[in-house]
């Protein structure tokens, strides 16, 4: 499926890709909108509000943000993702794949819609920084991967051949924003979240594991 020899960068996005979205999923829709109501002395119906409030900002920076839906909710966001981190954690072969890429050696960046604070929970839960590069949010750009400017601004800070390049995302609309920018490879993800049942992308390959796209003769370790 991938000629590896004409791949020099691998743009990875995060939350859906490497590590399984069900953390996200239960956060922002079921623990997030609970907890509000809680620590708030509100009606459970408030939930709802909450969850459709949410829903509104999808794909833009605030959607991502954790200062912002601090500031607008009136809680500490990263407390309340901490109450359960346990959920973190990496799909299925994620990690083989990244083993795999360090002994490749193509440049590995992780391009994320997620804002530092997130990052700096995830990262050092999963230990994936160990296998990238460089590490690029939406938010150091001030535009989420939805907008075309994210595009620019990226090849900017990491500077890469769109034709050598393989982008892996799970969203439908980055990867569509990506494809017109003009990276070559692209591929999305057929279950993102492991509670939830598989999808297929319109106009774009689904993975289901990451070992489909290695060669069948993998380096060993």
């Amino acid at each position: 499926m991938i000629d590896w020899r004409v791949i020099d960068t691998v743009l990875l996005d995060m939350d859906g890709t490497l590590l399984d979205l069900h953390f996200d999923s239960h956060f922002w829709l079921e623990h997030l909108p609970k907890r509000y109501v809680e620590l708030h002395h509100l009606d459970d119906v408030t939930q709802d509000e909450v969850r459709a409030r949410i829903i509104r900002e999808q794909g833009t920076l605030n959607w991502y943000s954790l200062a912002y839906w601090s500031r607008e909710l009136g809680v500490d966001v990263l407390a309340l993702k901490r109450e359960v981190q346990h959920l973190i954690g990496l799909r299925s072969d994620a990690l083989d794949f990244l083993k795999w890429l360090k002994r490749a050696h193509p440049r590995v960046v992780l391009a994320t819609n997620a804002d530092r604070e997130s990052l700096a929970l995830k990262l050092p839960l999963t230990g994936l920084e160990d296998y990238l590069d460089a590490v690029v949010s939406s938010a150091d750009v001030g535009v989420a991967k939805e907008a075309p400017e994210f595009w620019f601004a990226l090849q900017e800070l990491e500077p890469f051949d769109p034709e050598r390049t393989l982008f892996i995302d799970d969203n439908q609309a980055v990867l569509e924003c990506a494809r017109e920018f003009g990276i070559r490879f692209l591929l999305g993800i057929k279950q993102p979240d492991s509670t939830r049942p598989e999808r297929e992308l319109e106009e774009f390959i689904a993975l289901d594991r990451f070992a489909t796209i290695l060669p069948g003769e993998r380096p060993r370790t």
